[in-house]
């Protein structure tokens, strides 16, 4: 009696010692697939379920981790998921789109860097807008306490 007789989806070992797998298991799962415009709908439904504070609930409902979401950002980030990227055109660079060279993960870190200052920048100009409304308005109080 075969091991593939009790169980015949059981792999066999061949005379040469190699394994030998006569048909293809049916009950595992196979591993699934995310295109690049897939990663970018799950990017941005995340970023928009954490502002309602369900970030955690959407990554469960999905089946997805927090580190692909982390690796998917960084890829966005560089350009990568969305096709703008220089290993795409010249057959250099990732390999699969998984990985970032030295070069994009720079890009990426310096575009993180700028969008932080574009941002402290804004709201530096709208202090200093506030501030100088405010400054007008006590200059019109005093006048108008100045001439009573």
């Amino acid at each position: 009696m075969s091991i593939a007789s009790i169980h015949p989806t059981a792999n066999t070992v061949s005379e040469n010692g190699t394994m030998d797998s006569a048909q293809p298991r049916q009950d595992q799962p196979r591993r699934r697939t995310i295109t690049p415009t897939q990663k970018l709908a799950y990017l941005q439904g995340y970023e928009h379920a954490i502002q309602s504070g369900q970030g955690r609930g959407y990554l469960r409902t999905n089946g997805l981790y927090s580190s692909q979401i982390v690796e998917w950002r960084r890829l966005r980030d560089a350009g990568i998921l969305d096709g703008n990227h220089p290993a795409s055109t010249t057959g250099t660079g990732a390999k699969n789109g998984s990985k970032l060279t030295k070069e994009q993960a720079e890009i990426a870190r310096l575009k993180k860097q700028l969008a932080a200052s574009e941002q402290k920048l804004a709201t530096t100009q709208t202090a200093l807008d506030i501030m100088g409304k405010a400054h007008a308005l006590l200059e019109q109080i005093s006048k108008s306490a100045d001439s009573k």
